[in-house]
């Protein structure tokens, strides 16, 4: 329980060691270049029709460099090779059908397989063993369809295997609850591997404030990604990522700036929350642009991906409260507070230039 005074005092007393630790831990082990990266992550529509299996796998770009045209080449006869499909024991013969380098309407790479099998198929298997091209960490979230029936998997360490049984129709809300659990995942390992909404979170909150105004600040902060994730997921306003990605970095300095230099900003600290947290939902988008969306259970996905990446946020805050508590007994409050700001503000001007830079190119 929080009481009144007292209690405010001790958390905004406190607050700001939370955003000392975060830029110090997650500078130190990761580094500004790291934002929004880790194991890739694909997505794969897999239908069964007859005696045929079309593999259709979506990655962000980015995922294989180089002489694009020439590796998308290479990638797709690799795809064939270490995504084994059986039916019913015997294995199915697959050939590259389909190379879809990005465009200007598609932030993805797709790459499509045709597998031939010897009979209709009653036992479908499917191994991917892509993690030997794009390394361990890689994870596909599959949705695999057939007449009558549909599943969703996620390929990932340790679970590189699935077989179904091709009957019967899996109950819609089944699918759905699987549909939600991949892209709950999926929304908290964005956060975690992405830390630059999660500065921009924290420096939001350093200057203090009463409760009411901490609430309004991630409420204003949650709604408003929320809106835009949604419509950008829906195709009704997007953003270009050139725009987006350097603003989100802009975001996270300017707040810290106006940390430093203005006296009195959590009265309207929301506003600016809600303003900035509009962009960070196209950020959200994009990265589940990347991935891709399965065309069926597309709620179950959006609100899924949005619980996780606020799971996410709040996992790293309960992560980080003890060492709060712990702080809380030194006398360098002040001074750190800035100290912390300025971290945040230089965090974000790098990767202001990174970003412009890299698609200035």
């Amino acid at each position: 329980m929080w009481a009144a005074g007292n209690s405010n005092a001790w958390y905004w007393k406190n607050v700001w060691a939370m955003g000392l630790v975060a830029v110090a831990a997650v500078s130190l082990a990761f580094g500004p270049a790291v934002a929004h990266k880790g194991g890739t992550t694909g997505y794969a529509t897999v239908s069964v029709a007859g005696q045929t299996v079309r593999y259709a796998l979506s990655l962000a770009n980015g995922s294989i460099s180089g002489d694009a045209a020439r590796d998308l080449r290479d990638f797709a006869a690799a795809v064939t090779r270490h995504v084994v499909v059986e039916a019913d024991g015997a294995a199915c013969s697959g050939i590259p059908a389909e190379i879809r380098p990005p465009s200007a309407g598609r932030a993805s790479i797709e790459v499509v397989v045709l597998y031939a099998c010897a009979a209709p198929i009653r036992h479908l298997s499917i191994r991917d063993g892509i993690d030997a091209v794009l390394g361990a960490d890689h994870h596909t979230i599959a949705d695999i369809q057939w007449p009558g029936g549909a599943k969703q998997v996620v390929f990932e360490k340790e679970h590189r295997l699935v077989s179904i049984a091709l009957t019967g129709n899996a109950a819609p809300e089944r699918r759905a609850a699987g549909t939600f659990v991949s892209y709950l995942g999926l929304g908290v390992e964005h956060i975690l591997l992405g830390f630059d909404h999660l500065l921009f979170v924290v420096a939001l909150i350093l200057p203090g404030g009463r409760l009411l105004s901490l609430v309004a600040i991630v409420t204003a902060f949650t709604v408003a990604h929320s809106i835009t994730l949604a419509l950008s997921v829906l195709g009704l306003v997007t953003l270009p990522t050139q725009i987006v990605e350097p603003v989100i970095a802009l975001s996270i300095a300017y707040v810290a700036f106006e940390n430093l230099t203005m006296q009195s900003v959590v009265s309207r600290r929301w506003a600016v929350s809600f303003l900035f947290g509009l962009v960070h939902g196209f950020g959200f988008a994009g990265a589940l642009a990347e991935v891709g969306l399965p065309a069926s259970g597309l709620a179950a996905a959006l609100v899924g991906f949005n619980l996780g990446v606020e799971a996410g946020q709040a996992l790293i805050i309960g992560v980080l409260l003890p060492l709060i508590i712990w702080l809380q007994r030194f006398p360098w409050e002040p001074r750190l507070r800035k100290v912390s700001s300025i971290a945040i503000m230089a965090v974000g001007i790098v990767l202001l230039a990174e970003r412009a830079l890299v698609w200035s190119v």
